[in-house]
């Protein structure tokens, strides 16, 4: 009932909320991107998508149809590969950024290792900057992060707003520099959150710097300062800072997946992960917990 190339063409759409974008993903004209989703409807007999000349949003029957859609599609990929008789194997370095770290992140893992059980996995967890460092010196062969703003790599996840958070008690004292608990260089939240009060002028003070998500987690909830991160992923027990503190929007953060330069049994490895990533792109924006 519901073809698979309509169901990969609706999932980019849903994670991207954009059919430009959803195009130049799957390497599609936006015309053709707009009859899949057209054709998937109308096999649905529902609407999956609100959308005007400004924007794109996911309707209720749209939400319902991302679980199914991505069910499907990945029984079609066990069924494609069991009967193909092809097996992706090789050793994949995968790197992903410390934002994942509260996500479902490791269900799509471990769904990437029952699929392919003779890929052997090596995963690291750091900060956005610094994999796209490893990625680049060769220590990498595929990385999910947070990309910079003059960085025009990678394939697009999904795209967030920035917003400043803290503890619910939290109050920003008028006069006084802003409590700034941060990643230590380079972390790209980290680099817009300085940039921002700069340009407004706004003075602040670092009072926590770590490494770990869990470090300034604990730091934000003990109501120590604010800290720069994605709207989706806002960690339990901690709040977005209302508009009335003053302090400058952040913008947007793109979540991308970049591949490294190995080919052969690394490339085929890292090719099946990012499909399994972007199959399962909605779960990412899923906090457990």
């Amino acid at each position: 009932m519901y073809d698979p190339t309509q169901l990969r063409t609706f999932l980019a759409v849903a994670q991207t909320l954009s059919f430009t974008q959803a195009a130049r993903r799957l390497g599609l004209r936006q015309s053709t991107v707009s009859q899949h989703v057209r054709r998937l409807e109308d096999a649905a007999g529902r609407q999956l998508f609100s959308r005007d000349t400004h924007s794109v949003e996911l309707t209720e029957d749209g939400e319902a149809m991302l679980g199914f859609a991505r069910r499907i599609l990945e029984v079609h990929e066990q069924a494609t590969v069991f009967f193909s008789g092809t097996r992706v194997r090789g050793r994949l370095r995968f790197g992903a950024s410390e934002d994942f770290v509260l996500t479902r992140l490791p269900e799509i893992l471990e769904g990437f290792r029952y699929d392919h059980p003779e890929v052997d996995l090596e995963l690291t967890v750091e900060l956005s900057g610094t994999l796209h460092e490893q990625l680049a010196a060769g220590k990498l062969d595929l990385v999910l992060a947070k990309r910079r703003p003059e960085d025009p790599r990678g394939e697009l996840v999904w795209r967030d707003d920035l917003v400043w958070i803290g503890a619910e008690r939290l109050r920003l004292e008028a006069g006084r520099p802003v409590p700034l608990i941060v990643y230590p260089p380079p972390g790209i939240t980290r680099a817009r959150a300085l940039e921002t009060l700069e340009e407004q002028g706004r003075p602040w003070r670092i009072v926590c710097t770590s490494g770990s998500l869990n470090g300034l987690i604990a730091a934000a909830r003990a109501g120590l300062g604010v800290m720069a991160h994605s709207r989706r992923l806002i960690p339990p027990g901690l709040f977005r800072l209302p508009d009335r503190a003053g302090l400058p929007e952040l913008g947007k953060v793109d979540f991308v997946l970049v591949h490294g330069r190995r080919r052969g049994a690394a490339e085929d490895a890292a090719n099946a992960l990012a499909a399994a990533v972007l199959a399962g792109g909605e779960r990412l924006r899923r906090r457990v917990g």
